[in-house]
C-alpha cells in the first residue's frame, strides 16, 4: 500500500517542458516567451532559430523537449502542436558586490528564471 499517484494536472491533448534556473532576468526572457505563445510548434522552433536573442536557443531545446514530450510520452500529433503557454517565474537572485570609490560598494543582482512551456493539440479543422 503506496502512496496514491497523483492525477495528470494537464489535458490529454498536451504536453509540457520545465526549464528551471536559466541564468537571464524573467523580464528579458519574457521577451522571448510571449514572441513564440501561440505560434504553431514549426513556426516557434524557425523564430527561435533566426531570432538574435541570447536566450533564444534555450527556449528552442525547452520547446523541442516539450514536442518530443508530447510525441513519445503522450502519442501526440507534431504536425498540429501549437504553443498553448509559455510563462516564465522568477528563481533565485545572486547578490554580489561591486568595489567604487572611497571605500564604498555597490550590490550587484544576478537574477535567474524558470521558463514552463506547454504545447497543446489543435483540434480538427
Amino acid at each position: 500500500m503506496g502512496k496514491q499517484a497523483k492525477p495528470r494536472a494537464l489535458a490529454d491533448s498536451e504536453a509540457k517542458s520545465v526549464l528551471r534556473n536559466l541564468r537571464i532576468s524573467p523580464q528579458k526572457l519574457n521577451l522571448v516567451a510571449t514572441m513564440i505563445r501561440g505560434m504553431d510548434a514549426n513556426n516557434a522552433i524557425a523564430a527561435l532559430t533566426f531570432s538574435r536573442r541570447r536566450v533564444a536557443g534555450d527556449v528552442k531545446k525547452a520547446l523541442q523537449s516539450a514536442i518530443a514530450n508530447a510525441e513519445n510520452n503522450h502519442a501526440l500529433d507534431v504536425d498540429r502542436l501549437y504553443v498553448k503557454e509559455a510563462h516564465v517565474g522568477k528563481a533565485l537572485v545572486m547578490k554580489r558586490f561591486k568595489a567604487r570609490a572611497r571605500g564604498r560598494g555597490a550590490r550587484i543582482l544576478k537574477p535567474f528564471s524558470h521558463l514552463t512551456i506547454i504545447v497543446g493539440e489543435r483540434g480538427e479543422q
